[in-house]
């Protein structure tokens, strides 16, 4: 690299080491640098190809959720079933406005929010459901706006509410007419700012979030009853969609037949039977307080009766709300009452049960008794409302 000519100095001789030693340090560094940024730019290449991935994943699963939960899912030839279709269609690429979708439990109401957000352009976005029937007057605004540590007592770390879960997403708030009045007023602050503040924070975020809401309650009349605030349902009813109940549309009940009848005997591993002349008649007749909820228990019910043969009427378990009998669909001899139809015929005469009252009817444990309601509930025969010391479960009121 160098050389010293003879005869030479110390002083030369020491500088041009130096020289060299500076020289060879500045390239070491330069090479280690050179080094760490080939790193960072095969790093940075291979988070991308990462995202890459994740968002091909993405896009993949919410094809798949589309396809589940998209407008394909809706079976019927009813005009009702057709004007849903046309309405999602539309709601679809309108992708902030806000909409109340109206109908008996049981109807299929999420079966729409679903159908509007997977279609729609937060598809990629996360779908979250909030059942405001479930949630507590205390923790109300932390479920929903979230909270940060030592909030209050119990919150020993960072938590984030449904709003945050959602962002870039849907929120769907199921039976909002439940929504406890007092977080009304913030509910709506959230819809129209898009800003929350978790309990305990005073620094306030920004969410991207589309509201979907549902009901089975005359909101009107509750506004009227002081129960529920006008400008919040003004503010969440941009674009209202009706869910009938399945009475309403009949034409839609064999096609339903056949779509739950071919789900229930893949998933049991033989072939869907056919349904009886009489059979389909007397599912036709029925007045459905479940609505399709309710069709695809029976459906489900009888396919494990029937062993896989023809479906025919002793097939058939219907449940009469009027009188919290459960009957045969001729009519004929009453068949022995099952627990959940023992709690309705008690909810009838009562007027609702509690978890300790559904204990002593039917000599069960807590656990027992808790399953029992929860599953009606899920199946639309009983409705929950809850208060600072027990829950109490209703008959809907249609």
């Amino acid at each position: 690299m160098d050389y010293i000519p003879k005869p030479f100095e110390r002083e030369e001789v020491l500088a041009r080491v130096e020289s060299h030693l500076k020289i060879s340090s500045l390239t070491s560094e330069l090479m280690h640098k050179n080094k760490e940024l080939e790193d960072e730019i095969s790093g940075r290449k291979q988070a991308e190809e990462s995202r890459q991935q994740a968002f091909d994943a993405l896009q993949i699963i919410s094809q798949h959720e589309a396809s589940r939960w998209g407008i394909e899912a809706f079976i019927g030839k009813s005009k009702t079933i057709g004007k849903i279709l046309d309405e999602v269609r539309l709601l679809q690429n309108a992708g902030k406005t806000g909409v109340l979708i109206i109908g008996e439990s049981g109807t299929g109401k999420e079966l729409v929010a679903r159908a509007i957000h997977f279609g729609g352009v937060k598809s990629t976005g996360p779908f979250i459901t909030v059942n405001c029937s479930a949630i507590t007057r205390e923790l109300a605004e932390s479920t929903l706006f979230g909270h940060i540590r030592g909030a209050f007592s119990g919150a020993n770390a960072y938590h984030k509410g449904y709003f945050e879960q959602a962002n870039g997403g849907t929120l769907f708030l199921d039976e909002i007419g439940d929504m406890p009045l007092e977080l009304q007023p913030k509910l709506l602050r959230v819809i129209e700012d898009g800003i929350i503040t978790p309990v305990g924070s005073e620094r306030e975020k920004h969410v991207n979030v589309r509201i979907l809401a549902a009901t089975n309650q005359d909101l009107r009349k509750k506004i009227a009853e002081g129960l529920f605030r006008r400008d919040l349902y003004y503010r969440l009813e941009n674009y209202q969609v009706e869910v009938l109940p399945l009475r309403e549309r009949r034409e839609d009940i064999p096609l339903l037949v056949e779509h739950f009848l071919k789900i229930f005997s893949e998933g049991m591993g033989m072939a869907a039977p056919p349904v009886s002349p009489e059979a389909m008649l007397a599912l036709e007749d029925y007045q459905y307080p479940g609505n399709v909820r309710e069709l695809r228990n029976i459906i489900e019910r009888a396919l494990i009766k029937s062993g896989g043969s023809m479906i025919r009427p002793e097939h058939l378990q219907f449940i009469d709300v009027n009188n919290a009998q459960c009957t045969s669909p001729q009519g004929s001899a009453n068949i022995s009452m099952t627990d959940e139809e023992r709690i309705l015929v008690c909810v009838q005469r009562n007027g609702s049960i509690t978890n300790a009252e559904c204990r002593e009817l039917l000599s069960v444990d807590m656990r027992r008794a808790s399953y029992l309601l929860e599953k009606m509930t899920d199946h639309g025969l009983l409705q929950r409302k809850s208060n600072r010391r027990w829950t109490r479960y209703f008959i809907p009121v249609h």
